[in-house]
């Protein structure tokens, strides 16, 4: 059974970075499509970062240039490097994986994704992130 975890969610104000954490169990982690989502109050959720399995990121329009995601197959974690956050980025934040989605499924997550759609085997039970201005 694949559990995910979130952590590194808190406080920041706009302009600032912030680092999110989703650690894994499971045996094939370097086999999944990762990928980060968020979902702001009253808004659906919506595909913000994912990596395939062969490292290659993808990202959504607003967090392109701003957000990097990366994974530490040793360590199975995935990991969001948030810089230059404004408060329209302020959202639980949500880790996801699909086990066998290909390379350009894993793109389409990221870069497609509204709430439904695809086939996403777990979720984490997110972290909360909110952007000050």
């Amino acid at each position: 059974q694949v559990q995910l975890m979130e952590s590194g969610g808190g406080s920041v104000q706009s302009g600032g970075s912030l680092t999110l954490s989703c650690a894994a169990s499971g045996d094939t982690y370097s086999s999944w499509c990762m990928g980060w989502f968020r979902q702001a109050p009253g808004k659906e959720r919506e595909g913000v970062a994912s990596m395939d399995i062969n490292g290659t990121p993808s990202y959504s329009d607003s967090v392109k240039g701003r957000f990097t995601i990366s994974r530490d197959n040793a360590k199975n974690t995935l990991y969001l490097q948030m810089n230059s956050v404004t408060p329209e980025d302020t959202a639980m934040y949500y880790c996801a994986a699909d086990l066998s989605a290909p390379p350009d499924t894993c793109a389409w997550y990221s870069e497609n994704y509204r709430g439904s759609g695809g086939n996403l085997n777990a979720w984490g039970q997110g972290t909360l992130v909110v952007v000050s201005s």
